[in-house]
């Protein structure tokens, strides 16, 4: 890669096909805040400045998946379409502004949780597991900054990062067959936010009223990758009473 790139020499992602519509960038092994803000700034700066047959951008812990139509790649260049469209994004990353990773991505979106009873029946067992009381376990949840790293498993799901290192615990031995949406769960260091009725085995220690996935609407995600997010705790009467989205 080019030496000119405005990206620091350990995130210089790692190109590789998927299949024949798509290029995996891969910018290490290490989950972290530096990482994602790489791949979501690489993200904006793609959408911004695409290349023809550009089609659908993917970011996730570590990567950033680019789909792209081969036929219209193969005739803006020569080579296969991967060895074009690598080719590209090797320039478009040479060229990305040096301001651009270390950019703000907004004010926090505030979650509305309900916590422990019927919306989190495993807030006991993750206080028990973590040496803490359970009105400790939400104050520590609802009290830390998240960033959303990528949405997945299931359309509008938020996997987040920024749980304190306290609260992490492992997923349930047994999947329960079926987790309302809105419940907020943990699972080894991460929480996230199921917005589908779904089987799940992460501990649920809330939920939230708000709906994360919205399939009428224009953009049907509530969230996005890049965000910043932030739970606040609400009681029962007030999630049976929210206003609808």
């Amino acid at each position: 890669m080019s030496g000119s790139s405005l990206l620091p020499a350990a995130l210089l992602p790692r190109l590789y096909p998927l299949g024949e519509m798509a290029v995996v960038l891969e910018f290490g092994t290490v989950i972290s805040e530096a990482t994602n803000a790489i791949i979501q700034a690489v993200a904006d700066y793609l959408l911004a400045h695409p290349f023809p047959g550009l089609q659908e951008l993917v970011p996730a812990f570590t990567t950033l998946t680019v789909f792209y139509d081969p036929w219209q790649v193969r005739a803006a260049g020569a080579g296969s379409p991967f060895e074009v469209v690598a080719a590209i994004l090797r320039e478009r990353l040479a060229q990305l502004p040096p301001t651009t990773a270390d950019a703000e991505t907004g004010p926090a979106v505030e979650i509305p949780v309900c916590y422990g009873g019927e919306f989190g029946p495993d807030l006991e067992a993750v206080a028990r597991h973590c040496g803490l009381s359970p009105a400790e376990v939400v104050a520590r949840h609802a009290g830390a900054d998240y960033r959303v790293h990528f949405i997945g498993f299931a359309p509008g799901f938020p996997y987040l990062g920024g749980l304190p290192a306290e609260l992490a615990m492992p997923r349930r031995a047994s999947p329960r067959a079926r987790v309302p949406a809105g419940a907020v769960g943990i699972a080894g260091a991460q929480t996230g936010i199921y917005c589908l009725p779904t089987p799940g085995g992460w501990q649920l220690i809330g939920r939230t009223p708000e709906r994360l996935f919205r399939p009428e609407a224009a953009d049907p995600s509530l969230l996005r990758a890049g965000q910043r997010l932030r739970f606040v705790s609400i009681t029962a009467e007030q999630f049976r009473h929210w206003p609808a989205a």
